[in-house]
């Protein structure tokens, strides 16, 4: 039986860096959204805190900086004696590591100095690690007393490649900020007409994201919606490829810190994805009213219904995307329809408040075991 009772426990959460990632917006949701009657949370990064860090210290949430700039230099080792000493200080009754860094590196510390609850997180396909890491990530998922995935596509990746027990494994969605994400307040301006339909996505510049997928459909629908407009939001290593393969039409612009004036001015929001867990982009697009099409991989259709809340397509497949985007444009009542119910979807069942609870319902449990 859990103990409701108890107040004042101190949780400290984990990640590489507290800048624009998805997995750090998450985990700076979770410390902000926490439940203070129970929890005093504490948020620890490797180094510089990064902009979520502000935030974090304006709402009264402590961030230690460990320092650790290499897992192969004396910073590692000077780093896990700084979390050891902190962790004793503040009487940390349970240390959560969010991304993959953490995992290696606080959850043996926190083991070694006999936490009483340790969880690591895994928030991506594992498809993206082999080699050492994913050997070591292993042992990390049998040194946690549990690990907190953000799908149940997730989930099952673990089991079925990873033999990690199911028991083990704890599932808990991302939450949004819908008080930020929402319809209502400011767009960004865009350089061609009022009334052009746009498309578009934001998101990280990498392979995985296929956008050369979105830009090969694009290229096929443009001559019969001469209005359509592709906008790409976002930085990364794919972009100069990109923009070799982009046509008329194309518009292309940096990463922001603050993303939701651009899925305002965003009337259909792609996610044309190899590998997804739970992508935060595709929540937010959905909750700032666009109408999602996503590809049908990893945790996406656990938040696009096909036909209810937005539309799917085969990943990596031009024809497929194509066509949903065809029926979308041929289509304006089905667009607003898909768009309202998405964002219903995301404003009732995947708020940052939603998500806090359900991870301190985790929190309580392994701290009560």
């Amino acid at each position: 039986m859990l103990h409701y009772d108890i107040v004042g426990l101190n949780v400290l959460l984990i990640s590489r860096e507290l800048g624009l990632g998805g997995t750090e917006r998450q985990l700076a949701e979770t410390a902000l959204a926490l439940d203070r009657s129970i929890f005093e949370p504490h948020v620890g990064c490797f180094s510089d805190g990064g902009f979520r860090a502000a935030e974090l210290h304006a709402a009264g949430v402590p961030v230690l900086q460990l320092g650790v700039r290499s897992f192969a230099n004396a910073s590692a080792l000077a780093g896990a004696r700084r979390l050891a000493a902190y962790m004793a200080q503040h009487r940390i009754e349970l240390v959560h590591a969010f991304d993959v860094p953490a995992d290696l590196f606080a959850v043996p510390v926190a083991r070694f100095c006999r936490t009483r609850a340790v969880l690591s997180s895994q928030r991506a396909s594992r498809a993206l690690i082999s080699g050492t890491t994913r050997r070591l990530l292993r042992v990390t998922d049998r040194l946690a007393h549990g690990i907190v995935v953000n799908s149940k596509a997730v989930a099952r990746e673990l089991v079925a490649e990873d033999e990690v027990p199911e028991a083990r494994i704890r599932l808990v969605y991302n939450g949004i900020d819908t008080a930020r994400f929402r319809r209502e307040g400011d767009r960004a301006a865009l350089p061609f007409p009022a009334g052009a339909i746009v498309i578009g996505v934001v998101c990280a510049l990498r392979p995985e994201k296929d956008l050369k997928t979105l830009l090969a459909a694009f290229a096929k629908v443009r001559p019969l919606h001469p209005d359509a407009r592709l906008v790409i939001v976002g930085s990364g290593p794919e972009l100069p490829a990109l923009q070799s393969l982009a046509g008329e039409n194309c518009h292309f612009f940096p990463a922001v810190q603050d993303v939701a004036p651009w899925l305002r001015a965003i009337d259909v929001f792609v996610l044309p994805s190899l590998s997804e867990a739970l992508s935060n982009s595709l929540m937010e697009a959905m909750a700032c009213g666009c109408c999602p099409v996503a590809s049908d991989v990893g945790g996406n259709p656990e938040l696009v219904a096909d036909g209810e809340s937005g539309l799917l397509f085969t990943a990596g497949d031009v024809g497929s995307l194509a066509g949903r985007l065809m029926a979308l444009l041929n289509d304006p009542a089905q667009r607003q329809r898909l768009a309202a119910n998405a964002a219903a979807r995301m404003h009732t069942s995947f708020t940052r408040e939603a998500a806090a609870r359900k991870m301190g319902d985790v929190y309580r449990e392994f701290l009560d075991a």
